[in-house]
């Protein structure tokens, strides 16, 4: 390639992705993520600012960047998730980091509200990208933070789901987390392992497949407090294609256990006291439903049936986000799980 007609390609491509960049609402910034062909002069679009979301302080020191309801579209930008941050001796925690590099950085925003020390710790909770593409903003800010999560999940953000989630988010949300690199863990965790921060001590709860086959909920040990990931959610019915009501059952109870009289964090919704408690119940009433269906050697739609006439699926229908859409889908997965636990 002569040095002239290298000139032209780079100019030319500066303002392709420039006018790309301003058609779109995006900004254009220099690559510092991947190999560069030319290093110099290689550029990245990138999705719009994420507006701030207020950090609501949960007790001393301990923040939740509450999500609004739903899932990602182009008006959330994929602000579908929240983020937990913990304010410690040693610095801050982060207990899911977001759904995009965009995300990540508006949550660094709220933290610097409250606090100039480093951010020293990221957990995430399992592998569903709105829990952990939000990883590249603190990478961003610090190379060196170790990124916790089950061994499981880390392989899974590694292998297929890294790129599966980036590639599903960028097409929920119109681009707006364009940008984002997939930035795995890099730290292991299992159950019952301690990380001492101090004042803080965060402790890893794992009980085999639940909402996914490695999810870990992250216990605050001092406050009481225990993050639950997607394993309760409120007002939201958790997504199950990858877990098992059963399993789902099996947390909360060695939860509880574990923790009693705990304050749950979930990653969607509000913290309650009463998290689990509300969320057993729909999840019991839906699985009855099916073992109803299957005991009758009725259908998945009957299982629906029975599901939508249970009061305590009754109850919760009209408060919970996307119930309608998805109740069909639930019945069919928990008419799946209760057959093959009948044989």
């Amino acid at each position: 390639m002569s040095k002239k007609f290298e000139d032209h390609f780079l100019a030319t491509r500066r303002r392709f992705l420039r006018n790309v960049g301003v058609a779109a609402g995006l900004s254009v910034v220099p690559l510092s993520w991947s190999s560069r062909v030319f290093a110099e002069e290689e550029m990245v679009v990138e999705g719009p600012r994420m507006p701030d979301i207020p950090a609501t302080k949960i007790t001393d020191n301990v923040y939740v960047i509450v999500s609004p309801w739903g899932f990602p579209t182009e008006e959330n930008q994929g602000m579908m998730s929240n983020v937990t941050f913990a304010i410690t001796e040693k610095g801050v925690v982060i207990i899911d980091s977001g759904a995009s590099l965009q995300i990540g950085r508006m949550a660094i925003r709220q933290i610097r509200k409250f606090t100039d020390k480093p951010v020293v710790a990221i957990f995430n909770t399992h592998y569903h990208g709105d829990h952990w593409l939000g990883n590249h903003a603190f990478v961003e800010e610090n190379p060196d933070v170790p990124i916790y999560a089950h061994e499981r999940t880390a392989s899974a953000i590694r292998s297929n789901q890294g790129d599966f989630w980036k590639s599903l988010m960028e097409r929920s949300t119109g681009d707006a987390i364009a940008g984002t690199v997939v930035t795995p863990p890099n730290e292991v965790v299992g159950h019952e392992d301690e990380l001492d921060f101090g004042d803080m001590t965060m402790r890893v709860h794992f009980y085999g497949t639940a909402h996914t086959p490695s999810d870990i909920s992250i216990e605050i040990v001092e406050k009481r407090i225990v993050h639950v990931g997607d394993i309760a959610m409120n007002n939201r019915i958790a997504f199950m294609d990858d877990g098992s009501f059963l399993g789902t059952f099996k947390a909360f109870d060695k939860l509880e256990e574990a923790v009693p009289d705990a304050y749950w964090i979930p990653a969607h919704g509000f913290p309650a006291h009463d998290l689990i408690e509300h969320n057993r119940s729909l999840f019991e009433g839906i699985y009855e439903a099916a073992e109803k269906a299957v005991e009758e050697m009725a259908s998945p739609e009957d299982a629906k049936a029975y599901a939508l006439e249970d009061e305590r699926v009754k109850h919760y229908a009209p408060v919970v986000d996307g119930f309608d859409e998805n109740i069909g889908k639930y019945a069919s997965l928990a008419y799946l799980e209760a057959e093959a636990a009948a044989f």
